[in-house]
């Protein structure tokens, strides 16, 4: 198995690489710094997609774009904890063409890349898949031990934290996008397990890193963080499987399943409800389970999501989402989608709020993700769209994005430092960074 994609790499490598860098503009750093830059997040931030982080996911992440176009404008060297190869520690995705389909890239567990870097720090960019916000601060040393991915670059596994390692380089220039896992395991679970941070806590934990950051004088942009629901993860099921897509035709199933609902719809009744589980000829909705409920399960509603691990065959052969009840972790409901948009608008509007106390340059991704999922937008001749698979935004395992995406994201911190800083950062083209890696 090769990776067909890693030609193009090369040749778009070689191809940025003779692409003038300035272009008729005077690249420039207006009232920033940009000779000391780190980068603070989380995956979106470290180069993760296509379900781990790799080698050239991790050239094409959004920092290293940025750090590339500063160099124009008195940027210092840039430096990653790269992977050894192209497949991480084992998890990687890749696309079969003619299926469109994502499979294992089929590569054992790399045990090297769990304790090898490609070269040694300190590392610029300081994204830690897996973390939260309150993962990056004092208090949060455990965190440096226990997550692999940043156990593998940590000046002090055990005793160290992310902010310690931004701090300890004296950045004249810092990024900073985190939140989107203070509020993805709780929705990636369905709801069922883990939880959402709580807004309090964000803004505690935003609070010291920006304080921290910038008490040296150091100039910043916060990015804001998208809709998590808006991810191919959470809408593309919803797309090949409708809410009431269970379609029965005979009389028999319309009949053995009331039969077998008929105690249940008794006990709902007598609690004072009216949502019973009743099926009909042709199309009903799916019966799921719901742990907010006394009783447990009801029949699904329209907007509420199946996630994108379903086991659709299950729902074709083994009568899953009718005789058994779809599983808690494989539903997002309406109640659950209502939290997850709820933290992330609180989330938002903290990021907001500290951005202008501490005078940061602020960058609206959850707005760029609206227009995408929306509608679509082109850059370059490129559509980007929210689709799965085909909309060049987002990579294989639904919520990490692209490297196209990642020049575009790119591009969107660059206007946001640009304005705010009055520099002179020159955008790229997403022309030159890889799509979705296939065989």
């Amino acid at each position: 198995m090769k990776i067909k994609n890693l030609v193009f790499l090369l040749i778009a490598a070689l191809l940025f690489a003779c692409k003038p860098e300035l272009d008729n503009i005077t690249t420039t750093d207006g009232q920033a710094d940009f000779s000391k830059y780190v980068a603070i997040g989380n995956s979106l931030t470290a180069g993760y997609t296509d379900g781990e982080l790799f080698l050239s996911g991790q050239n094409n992440s959004y920092p290293s774009i940025i750090a590339h176009q500063m160099l124009a404008a008195g940027g210092g060297e840039f430096k990653q904890p790269l992977m050894l190869d192209e497949y991480g520690f084992g998890k990687r995705l890749l696309l079969n063409a003619k299926a469109q389909a994502p499979v294992p890239a089929g590569k054992p567990v790399n045990m090297a890349n769990f304790n090898s870097i490609a070269s040694q720090g300190p590392f610029n960019n300081l994204g830690a898949p897996g973390a939260r916000s309150f993962h990056l601060i004092p208090g949060a040393e455990a965190f440096s031990a226990l997550n692999p991915y940043y156990k593998r670059f940590a000046a002090q596994p055990g005793t160290s934290t992310i902010l310690d390692e931004a701090l300890a380089q004296n950045p004249t220039f810092f990024s900073l996008w985190i939140g989107a896992n203070d509020v993805l395991g709780y929705a990636i679970s369905g709801g069922a397990s883990d939880s959402i941070t709580n807004p309090a806590l964000y803004q505690m934990a935003l609070d010291v890193i920006l304080q921290q950051l910038t008490k040296s004088g150091a100039k910043g942009i916060v990015a804001n963080i998208p809709s998590i629901t808006s991810t191919p993860y959470f809408a593309f099921m919803n797309t090949r499987l409708p809410f009431d897509g269970l379609v029965l035709k005979l009389e028999q199933q319309v009949a053995a399943l009331n039969y077998g609902y008929a105690q249940l719809n008794a006990l709902i009744k007598m609690m004072g409800s009216t949502d019973t589980i009743v099926f009909k000829l042709g199309a009903n909705p799916f019966v799921i389970v719901d742990k907010d409920l006394p009783w447990g399960i009801r029949q699904m509603k329209a907007g509420e999501l199946f996630l994108l691990r379903l086991p659709t065959d299950s729902i074709a052969n083994h009568g899953l989402g009718s005789l058994i009840p779809i599983p808690d972790m494989h539903v997002l409901t309406q109640l659950e989608i209502d939290r997850v948009e709820t933290a992330t608008y609180n989330y938002n509007a903290i990021i907001l709020q500290l951005a202008n106390q501490y005078d940061l340059a602020h960058v609206d991704i959850h707005g760029l993700l609206e227009k995408i999922s929306k509608d679509g937008i082109i850059y370059d001749g490129i559509k980007f769209t929210s689709s799965y698979v085909t909309g060049n935004t987002f990579s294989l395992d639904g919520v990490h994005i692209t490297g196209q995406a990642n020049a575009m994201v790119a591009n969107e911190f660059i206007k946001a430092i640009n304005s705010k800083y009055g520099s002179q950062l020159k955008e790229v083209s997403p022309l030159y960074y890889s799509g979705l890696y296939y065989y």
